[in-house]
Parts: structure tokens; sequence; C-alpha cells
């Protein structure tokens, strides 16, 4: 896969603008949202998504909805282009999108459950679709599941821009000078980035040695999504900004500069 579909690489970056996980609350993006775009510096400034936008909340469309008019809104600014925004694969998409395929899964009567454990729910109802639904046809076999994710996939279509959103996100992004590495949830400190895989959004208890050390030439690795959702937490290498946004907690936005220094944070 070529690199710039795995990963964002935000160019002359002056400032950039992170936004934590939001799983599916609206009204407290649309807030971040309305103060980021008080304070945007077309051309120097760019945007970062760090994943979690659906599950757990009570609008997964809604966000969604959200993420898209604000896109509209930067992009019409003056020297402002597409790759100047990024939207990192979180926990939550990369089960909606399993969730879509979960008729070639092995074992579907085992993994529709666990998912449904993991907050997806929501993003299923998003869509006009019953969880209950879904475990029934998980018993009716591949044909009835076939069914079910179609229609889940096609009123996702129907959502303007809503697929074309799911297909930008990207695994990972950095900053064009190699300063700034932004993750979901954590990486393999022992692994390149070329190598990561599942990590990225589901973490790794290897993300705490990075307290010690950077992780390779990167001078401060940004992720979104901490189990604790202890809220925002600076370390000489790292930045974790998860206010628990979803569990009962709050967005966040943070305005750093190329070297990962907080500029400006703001909670909603």
């Amino acid at each position: 896969m070529p690199e710039r579909e795995k990963f964002a690489i935000l160019k002359k970056a002056g400032r950039i603008w992170t936004i934590s996980p939001v799983h599916g609350e609206s009204a407290r993006l649309a807030a971040l949202h309305h103060y980021i775009g008080d304070q945007f510096e077309p051309a120097t400034d760019r945007l970062v998504y760090l994943g979690g936008f659906m599950g757990h909340g009570p609008d997964v469309a809604g966000t969604l909805d959200e993420i898209i008019r604000f896109r509209r809104d930067i992009l019409a600014r003056p020297c402002m282009f597409p790759e100047d925004i990024a939207y990192l694969r979180g926990q939550q998409e990369e089960m909606w999108s399993k969730l879509l395929q979960l008729q070639f899964a092995p074992n579907p009567r085992e993994v529709l459950p666990w998912m449904l454990q993991q907050g997806v729910g929501p993003t299923i109802g998003a869509y006009g679709g019953d969880p209950a639904e879904g475990i029934i046809h998980c018993r009716e076999g591949a044909v009835a599941i076939t069914r079910w994710t179609n229609s889940l996939r096609a009123a996702q279509q129907a959502r303007p821009g809503h697929a074309a959103l799911m297909t930008s996100i990207r695994r990972a992004a950095y900053t064009a000078d190699m300063g700034l590495l932004f993750v979901h949830a954590g990486l393999d400190p022992d692994r390149p980035l070329s190598a990561q895989g599942d990590s990225l959004w589901w973490g790794s208890a290897g993300f705490g040695s990075l307290s010690n050390h950077p992780y390779g030439d990167f001078l401060k690795v940004v992720r979104g999504f901490d189990r604790q959702h202890g809220g925002p937490a600076a370390g000489t290498f790292t930045l974790t900004l998860d206010g628990g946004c979803g569990y009962g907690g709050k967005a966040l936005a943070a305005l750093l500069d190329p070297r990962g220094e907080v500029l400006d944070l703001v909670e909603a």
C-alpha cells in the first residue's frame, strides 16, 4: 500500500489543531469547531482528528455531518488544501469497517457481541440498524448477515459525505519534517512506523516507555485515546488528549507548535 494511503503527511505545518476522540457527541465537537474556526490561521494551520468519531455517544451520524461541514468551512479559506486535514482510524472506525464485512468473519456469532461490548451499537443505530437483529442474522448464516451489512452500507452511502470520509481515514499522521507523529491509541515502540498494525488503534503497553526515550526521529508522539480517560497528559516525548468524551467526559482540542508544545488547550 502506498505511503500516502496509509499515513497522512502534513506539509508546511506552522501550527496543528488536534482534536480528541468525541465518540458520537456532535454538540461537543461543534463547540470545539466553533472555537477553532475563530482562531484558525489559513495557510499555516493544519487540523488532525485523532480518530474515535463513532461509537458510544448519542449522535454518530450528526458527528460525521459536523466533521464534513467543518471540512467545507476550512477548505473554503485561502491557501487550504485537502491534505491539510487528517482523519485517523480509531477503534470505532476499525470495528465499523470490520462490521461491514462481518459475513467473512470465521465466527460472526462471537465477533458481533464483542463489538457491541466495545461500543459499536450506537453506530449501527445511526444507520438504521438494530444490533439485536444483527445477532439473529449471525445465527442464520452468511447470506442473512450479508443482507444486513449491505443495508448498513447503503444507509451510510445515503448520508452525503459519510462514505467518502471513511475512505479518507489514515492509520497515522505526521508532519513532513518528522517532528510530530499523531496516532489514535498508541504504537509498538519496537516496530518501525511502516510495520505498525492494530497497536495504532488498540494501543500498546509499550507506549509508556516513550516517557524515557523518543520514538525514532520524532520529537513527540501525540495520541487521542487512553483507556483510563485521564485527561490531557504531557510527557517529554508524548502527549495524550483524552477527556473521556463518550464516556461521561469532555472533548478536547489542543493547538500545537511544530515541536509539540501546547499553545492552547480547550475543552467542550
